[in-house]
C-alpha cells in the first residue's frame, strides 16, 4: 500500500518539533480525516534556513509533512511556493488515491507559513 519511502519518513520523520520565535507559522487541517498539520519556518533573507513541523495524524500525513520539510530547507520563498501538492507525492514515489489529501496538507500548511512570514514583514 504505502512505497518505502513513505514507510521511511513515517517511522523516521525529519525535522520534528517546534522552532521557538519562528518567524512563519503555517497551520492546516482536514475535519474529514483529522490529521492536523503545523510547519514552523525560520527565514533569514528570504531563505528558509530552518523547518520544522509537527503533525496529528495518520502515517502518510506524517510522511508528507516530513518530506516537505526536506523539500524547502535551503530554499527561497519562492522556490518554496512552488512546492506542489503532487510534488510532495511524487518526492516520496506516490502515495494511495485515499491518501492524496495528505499532500494537500503538507504544501498547504508550507504556503500558510510563508504567508505568514510575509504578512509580519509587511511585504
Amino acid at each position: 500500500m504505502y512505497t518505502e519511502k513513505v514507510m521511511d519518513h513515517f517511522t523516521n520523520p525529519r525535522n520534528v518539533g517546534e522552532i521557538e520565535n519562528a518567524n512563519g507559522v503555517g497551520e492546516v487541517g482536514n475535519a474529514k480525516c483529522g490529521d492536523i498539520m503545523r510547519i514552523y519556518l525560520d527565514v533569514q533573507d528570504d531563505i528558509i534556513k530552518d523547518v520544522k513541523f509537527k503533525t496529528f495524524g495518520c502515517g502518510a500525513a506524517i510522511a508528507t509533512s516530513s518530506m516537505v520539510t526536506e523539500l524547502v530547507m535551503g530554499k527561497t520563498l519562492d522556490e518554496a511556493l512552488k512546492i506542489s501538492n503532487d510534488a510532495v507525492a511524487e518526492a516520496l514515489d506516490g502515495l494511495p488515491p485515499a491518501k492524496m489529501h495528505c499532500s494537500n496538507l503538507a504544501a498547504d500548511a508550507l504556503h500558510e507559513a510563508i504567508k505568514d512570514y510575509i504578512s509580519k514583514k509587511g511585504k
